[in-house]
């Protein structure tokens, strides 16, 4: 895999009946590693361990019906009240973050209402934050903290 723009994780990774995984520490169990999911671990450990989100209040892809489609949120972060706080959507690291990608995650964060969200292939990030009573997006400068 491909060295991100994130700090280096320390991360558990196998070969299981010749498939490569990576341990999830929120899940609790060993995942396939893809581009994705590489992405997806470093964005979470660097949630937990560079900007101090409660692992407890981190969920990894977490169901929502929009327009009565099942889709999933990559990670989801919930507030100290269990609403939700950041929503994350992550890309493989080859591929270029959009508008389509904006336009996914403001569409999750239609049904969600997190205050913010992140789009980020691992090298690029764009950090938005939502005033949700304007139904308006204005792009931030970083992570937000946690509250």
């Amino acid at each position: 895999m491909v060295e991100l723009n994130l700090p280096k994780i320390d991360c558990n990774i196998r070969k299981n009946e010749g498939k490569v995984e990576i341990f999830d520490v929120i899940r609790r169990k060993f995942i396939l590693l893809t581009p994705e999911e590489w992405v997806r671990q470093h964005l979470i450990h660097f949630l937990i361990y560079n900007r101090s989100y409660p692992k407890s209040l981190i969920k990894v892809e977490s169901g929502l019906k929009y327009n009565r489609l099942q889709k999933r949120s990559d990670i989801l972060v919930y507030n100290r009240t269990a609403s939700p706080f950041l929503i994350v959507e992550c890309k493989s690291f080859d591929v270029k973050i959009t508008q389509a990608a904006i336009d996914q995650v403001s569409m999750y964060n239609r049904q969600l209402g997190a205050r913010y969200a992140v789009i980020s292939n691992g090298l690029t990030h764009y950090c938005c934050e939502f005033d949700l009573e304007r139904g308006k997006m204005n792009f931030i400068n970083s992570f937000p903290d946690f509250e």
